[in-house]
């Protein structure tokens, strides 16, 4: 049996009964254990489980069989024999993760121990709630496993991370690609053939940084996606927040300004209406109408053709303009965030996403700001820290979520 196989087996919520399901249980319970603290002696796992001996050793020995279990070989002790440290085979199964941006896909394969193997970053592509799209979205996954260095029978399970409205637990998409009648994650899993799971991209992100980013010991931490439009991924008691529905985390749409400009979720003064990337690049285009000058039209580049990338290197190279607009959207995104984080009380705020790119030309307003709204007792107990990983953050949390749902299975 393959360790993909003796995966699916073990973590399958196929119905089982007697010594095969009270073994298949303790070799579930063994794995979880590995994955928590790593490698480990037979003896201090028995004591750990609370399990004999003699039957960690035969469970041990099955599971080393199967390929999900190996000796790492010997460790030092103080007397008698050296006792052998045994942990998780990294090549028995690996998990790919797909970040769906709006002008690009991000993917990365992981493999079991939690090391990233491969990425592919900034493919091109254009998110619209079409079927052209959903059919180009699926083509670049399918390149992406066709060049990995493993085969595509060892690849477990896969999360795909889209913004907007998402119920992970049912695979629905209510913001994109929602013209099938089954859940997204079943259309995408039939096409692609690995187990497909769907999940919000700020709270992919928000696993992602908590499990391998910036996170140390904080455990209710909120992560705000910075980009053509405002997520949230909130982390409770080291727990994603979904909501009753998976809608949970909508901060984008507080609605907070009393303007007149409709949200592309319908509604008038929500904060991305005047805080996000698509806020920040129709402001952008208004000021060179009313005669504003920046060194983006230098190179011939029409207005009409600006995207936030180019807006965020701009920034970067120190364009007045674009500095001042960045600065005008850390502030109004500073007023949101300190709504919620009188709210939750967080211990962290981490920024992340496009808009953070920008470093300290946003993160020192919306610093400000939170000095400013938010209360004083509440703003003295929150860090705020950009995000470590970047634009891996929702690759290397769409492998986790991936992973962590496959182990989950039959539990």
């Amino acid at each position: 049996m393959t360790g993909q196989q003796s995966i699916f087996e073990l973590f399958s919520d196929e119905t089982t009964s007697g010594v095969a399901y009270k073994n298949k249980s303790l070799k579930r319970t063994i794995i979880n254990h590995l994955d928590a603290i790593g490698n480990t002696t037979i003896t201090d796992l028995a004591q750990a489980l609370n399990i004999s001996v003699p039957k960690i050793t035969s469970l041990i020995n099955e599971l080393i069989t199967d390929g999900l279990v190996k000796d790492y070989g010997k460790v030092d002790s103080k007397g008698g024999r050296r006792a052998s440290m045994y942990g998780l085979v990294a090549e028995s199964g690996f998990f790919i993760g797909v970040d769906v941006k709006h002008y690009c896909v991000n993917l990365g394969l992981l493999d079991f121990k939690k090391n990233l193997v491969t990425s592919e970053m900034h493919v091109p592509y254009v998110l619209a709630n079409t079927r052209e799209s959903f059919d180009q979205l699926i083509k670049i996954i399918q390149h992406f496993i066709s060049t990995l260095p493993v085969q595509s029978r060892n690849i477990l399970a896969m999360c795909v991370n889209l913004s907007g409205r998402i119920n992970s637990e049912s695979g629905y998409s209510y913001s994109f690609f929602h013209f099938h009648e089954e859940p997204l994650s079943a259309t995408i899993e039939q096409a692609i053939g690995i187990r497909t799971f769907l999940e919000n991209d700020s709270r992919a992100m928000a696993y992602g940084e908590f499990h391998n980013g910036i996170v140390k010991e904080e455990k209710n931490v909120l992560f705000v996606n910075l980009d053509y439009g405002i997520g949230l991924g909130i982390m409770i008691d080291g727990k994603i927040y979904r909501g009753k529905s998976g809608f949970g985390g909508e901060f984008g749409h507080i609605p907070l300004f009393a303007n007149e400009i409709i949200c592309h979720c319908g509604k008038k003064g929500c904060l991305e209406t005047e805080a996000s990337g698509q806020a920040l690049i129709r402001q952008f285009k208004e000021k060179i109408e009313q005669g504003s000058s920046s060194s983006l039209l230098q190179h011939n580049k029409l207005p009409e053709d600006i995207r936030l990338a180019d807006i965020i290197q701009a920034t970067k190279n120190e364009d007045v303009l674009s500095i001042e607009l960045i600065a005008g959207i850390g502030e109004k995104i500073g007023r949101g965030i300190s709504v919620i984080i009188n709210i939750f009380n967080p211990e962290l705020v981490i920024l992340g996403g496009t808009l953070a790119e920008t470093g300290d030309y946003i993160r020192l307003p919306i610093r400000s700001a939170l000095n400013k709204y938010s209360l004083s007792l509440v703003n003295n107990d929150t860090q705020l820290h950009m995000s470590k990983l970047h634009e891996l953050a929702g690759v290397i949390g769409g492998c986790l979520i991936a992973r962590d749902k496959l182990l989950a299975i039959g539990n």
